[in-house]
């Protein structure tokens, strides 16, 4: 029975230890999200069992037929989309790689036909004449057309590498699945295409997600990275964090009642230590080394606090949208479109990828001018805004506080030292290179500046990038207690869920304006508005 098994593993970069001995059994049939906090070492963990890098110590056991979701996207460039899929399956792409390397012969001797009728049984085996429909299907259903399947990687935008490469993962039945955020780039659609393909796969699965619905929609189990070790909870994300808090809180109450006894055990042997009691007193000091405290190492989960407040509020028309119109580069946007915001409405901006989502965004925060209507801004708006391609804001050459300062400079150290502590930059964490931002801490660095500005209109695109999922819950919560009007384009449902009360959906039909919640929204649209 294929499994993944994982025997004493240990892994330290310098000082800073990720897990220590760590013994776990991934079974066939199950489904196991890969949790942690940024920095917990989850994608270390998932390299170490793909063979990607090696553990400090132990071993590791897994089926032959592995796939991996690469996260190479520029790895094959030259190659054609399909043939880049089809690589998923290394056995059956060697055969068909050395039958067309016999075919090409002019002629071939007795020992070349018998390796080419050995060839064809292999390509039989492996599914290999129904190989490229299954790849196309595959392809199709992460949302990249049939026009695309015949080009060269080179020819892709960087999202569609990244489906591919996903694609090439989950062909070719392979018995195991590693999977680092195959949720990354995906519209909801194709994420909803995949939580059905992921439930139905038979073999076993590890995958590491930001993504909380996703997580709870697919996993049977979940392997928690934390306390340097991996627990295993039966259930998805949300299951998982019921149960931890449960054991760690009844683990926390026998350690309490532990101390009370040891403190009543201890007052007896000091009163009575120099008298006639000195039978009673070493049974009390038994009793003492018998109830020694269970070990509790500190959780390495941190969830910052993400808090926008409001400098001055604006009217209470914040923005008025009249006959609007936009194609960029070649895609309609949107035609004549026309509403008015009023303040403090949570709008979610939803949709495929490429349909215009980050573009509508540009149009309300970037400067980016529209082919003909207005967009009109109501008294005293300032407006926020964090860009999909957020990381060039940060300017090279200076360090994590002196960046934040820089926009506000009248604030004092202490302030800033504050901000950036709520943000989990603690310490000298401070007076890090922005240079050397990994991409979460990029986001909760604009997050500080948002936090700092207290703008009444925020536009923020793909906010969730990058963001592990303690960070994801607080920004949920802070984006419902804004007091200020919010524009969030996301993929990720439970976000959307938590703070929505008005969706700006861009679907087959047009570009729709709802007023109301995200479940209002699906119910009323149906199926096909799922995007």
């Amino acid at each position: 029975m294929p499994s993944i098994q994982i025997n004493d593993v240990s892994k330290a970069y310098g000082k800073k230890r990720l897990f220590q001995e760590v013994s776990v059994e991934f079974s066939e049939g199950k489904r196991y999200g890969l949790t942690g906090p940024n920095g917990a070492g989850k994608s270390t963990f998932l390299k170490i069992v793909s063979g990607d890098i090696e553990a400090d110590s132990g071993h590791v056991h897994k089926p032959e037929r592995t796939g991996v979701l690469k996260q190479d996207q520029f790895g094959f460039e030259k190659m054609i989309v399909l043939s880049v899929v089809l690589m998923g399956n290394q056995r059956l792409w060697a055969a068909m790689q050395e039958k067309e390397e016999l075919l090409a012969k002019e002629t071939l001797t007795d020992k070349q036909g018998e390796l080419l009728g050995e060839l064809e049984g292999v390509i039989a085996e492996e599914d290999g004449y129904s190989a490229e429909s299954d790849a196309a299907e595959l392809l199709a259903g992460l949302g990249i057309p049939e026009s695309e399947h015949e080009k060269q990687m080179r020819e892709l935008p960087g999202g569609f590498k990244l489906r591919v490469l996903l694609a090439q993962a989950l062909f070719g039945h392979p018995d195991a699945l590693l999977l680092d955020e195959p949720t990354n780039n995906l519209d909801i659609d194709s994420i909803r295409w995949l939580e059905k393909f992921l439930c139905n796969y038979r073999g076993v699965l590890v995958t590491i997600s930001h993504d909380r619905h996703f997580l709870n929609e697919i996993c049977t189990h979940i392997a928690d990275i934390d306390y340097e070790t991996i627990i295993t909870y039966t259930g998805g994300y949300d299951e998982m964090i019921i149960a931890k808090g449960q054991v760690r809180g009844k683990i926390e109450q026998d350690n309490q009642e532990r101390q009370k006894k040891v403190a009543q055990l201890q007052d007896f042997v000091a009163r009575f230590a120099a008298g006639t009691r000195a039978t009673q007193v070493q049974s009390r000091k038994k009793q003492i080394e018998r109830l020694q405290l269970t070990d509790l190492k500190r959780s390495n989960i941190e969830r910052p606090f993400i808090q926008f407040l409001v400098k001055k509020p604006s009217g209470k028309q914040t923005v008025t949208i009249e006959n609007l119109t936009k194609i960029w580069p070649d895609v309609t946007v949107c035609e004549n479109f026309s509403t008015i915001v009023t303040k403090g409405e949570k709008i979610a901006i939803i949709g495929k990828s490429g349909m215009g989502k980050t573009t509508l965004c540009k149009l309300l925060a970037d400067g980016l001018k529209p082919d003909s209507g207005s967009i009109t801004w109501g008294h005293q708006v300032s407006v926020g805004y964090l860009a999909q391609d957020h990381r060039e804001s940060i300017p090279n050459g200076t360090t994590v506080s002196a960046w934040l300062h820089s926009f506000d400079p009248l604030a004092t150290q202490q302030d800033i030292r504050g901000l950036l502590g709520k943000m989990l930059f603690k310490g000298e964490e401070g007076m890090k290179p922005t240079d050397a931002l990994s991409g979460g801490e990029a986001v909760r660095m604009i997050f500080s500046k948002l936090m700092l500005a207290k703008d009444n209109v925020l536009v923020l695109d793909e906010p969730t990038n990058h963001l592990d999922l303690e960070s994801i819950i607080a920004l949920g919560d802070a984006l419902t207690k804004y007091e200020g009007t919010a524009f969030v384009v996301t993929h990720d449902r439970d976000l959307v869920a938590s703070f929505a009360n008005r969706i700006l959906a861009f679907t087959s039909k047009g570009l729709i304006d709802w007023r109301g919640t995200y479940d209002d929204f699906l119910e009323k649209h149906g199926e096909d508005s799922k995007r």
